[in-house]
């Protein structure tokens, strides 16, 4: 597959947008790009369920590549879900249409104490060789991705049992039982390098973590409790590859955020790029940001916002992509819309100016 724009391949590409460097034209991608928004994907979905997709590699293979095929997005992430740590560590795991189910939360101490630190290679190896098989498909240019749940996000899960609104559960456990809060938050997270450290082991080129409610928190508990253990993940995995931080609905965390150690911060739609940047400086890149939901939109429009948002940063430490994965439902078109519009933006060598290069 020809790569829009100019030679530099993908991944050389990706990893100039990670470490904050320019680009001729920005790297793109989707979160939740191999999904149910895409026929092949519903073919398959139809006959095997979720999780056993999750756990047979050749299926795994197969799904991640599918939007690589059908849309020439710039980056492949590996087809798993965040929670599959979470059996990993002895829980009982559920995933299939209706969301996650973990039927035996963690609500006591004892419960904390059972959770073990697996093997990553040994527990999860049926991940492991679905990035070894990617990385064989796609061979050297093409950047893939490795990811995990972020420890606060994880812990929701792991805590509620499913998705909740508020997460009273969890946040009462917290403010209950701060320390035994604090050691699961940190059992998470040391679970979480070597589960990291074995994706990077098999071919994974960047990491990203997901801490998509990690804005139900207030700025103080961020910093208390989510963050240390965030920090630990990036400080001991970091430095390997690149480590992506993304979180959704924290406008009122990005200070604290920013000092994680993450490379590239993603960020959702309600934050403006720009400001971010002035805000935080250009040593750390960014990732993002468009809504999802234009991708509903009329053609016109999916043009325009993927237009400004992909001119917002001059090309300069900047990935393209949504603000949250893509919703189901989403016109194959207009993500395909999406990816070949934000690859024709270029970049000026000297003056970093905007172009269309339809």
């Amino acid at each position: 597959m020809g790569l829009p724009n100019g030679s530099m391949n993908r991944k050389e590409l990706f990893l100039r947008a990670c470490r904050g460097e320019a680009v001729p034209r920005l790297p793109v991608w989707m979160m939740r790009q191999a999904g149910r928004y895409l026929p092949e994907y519903r073919e398959i979905r139809a006959k095997r369920a979720f999780l056993e997709v999750c756990k047979t590699p050749e299926l795994a293979i197969e799904i991640s590549l599918q939007p690589y095929r059908r849309l020439g997005v710039d980056a492949i992430i590996v087809f798993s879900d965040i929670l599959i740590p979470a059996e990993a560590m002895g829980m009982k795991l559920e995933l299939g249409d209706a969301g996650p189910n973990l039927p035996e939360p963690v609500r006591t101490e004892r419960d904390i104490e059972a959770l073990r630190i697996f093997d990553a290679e040994s527990d999860t190896r049926f991940l492991m060789e679905a990035i070894r098989g990617i990385v064989r498909e796609v061979g050297p240019t093409v950047p893939l991705l490795g990811f995990a749940g972020a420890p606060w996000t994880l812990a929701c899960y792991m805590v509620e049992g499913r998705t909740k609104e508020g997460f009273a559960t969890v946040k009462a456990l917290m403010y209950e039982k701060p320390r035994a809060f604090e050691s699961l938050l940190m059992k998470i997270a040391s679970a979480t390098v070597g589960y990291l450290k074995a994706q990077i082991a098999a071919g994974a080129v960047a990491v990203q973590l997901f801490d998509t409610w990690c804005g139900e928190l207030s700025l103080a508990d961020y910093e208390r409790f989510a963050m240390p253990a965030v920090r630990e993940i990036i400080s001991r995995v970091g430095g390997q590859v690149p480590v992506i931080y993304y979180t959704k609905a924290s406008h009122h965390l990005l200070p604290a955020v920013a000092r994680s150690g993450a490379d590239v911060l993603s960020v959702d739609w309600r934050v403006d790029l720009a400001s971010a940047r002035k805000a935080l400086g250009p040593r750390i890149a960014l990732q993002g940001n468009v809504d999802p939901a234009v991708l509903f939109g009329p053609e016109e429009k999916v043009r325009t916002v993927t237009r400004e948002t992909a001119g917002a940063l001059g090309g300069v430490g900047h990935i393209l992509n949504l603000g949250h994965g893509i919703l189901q439902g989403t016109p194959v078109e207009n993500a395909q819309l999406f990816i070949e519009t934000g690859q024709r933006v270029e970049f000026a060598e000297t003056t970093r100016a905007v172009t269309d290069g339809r």
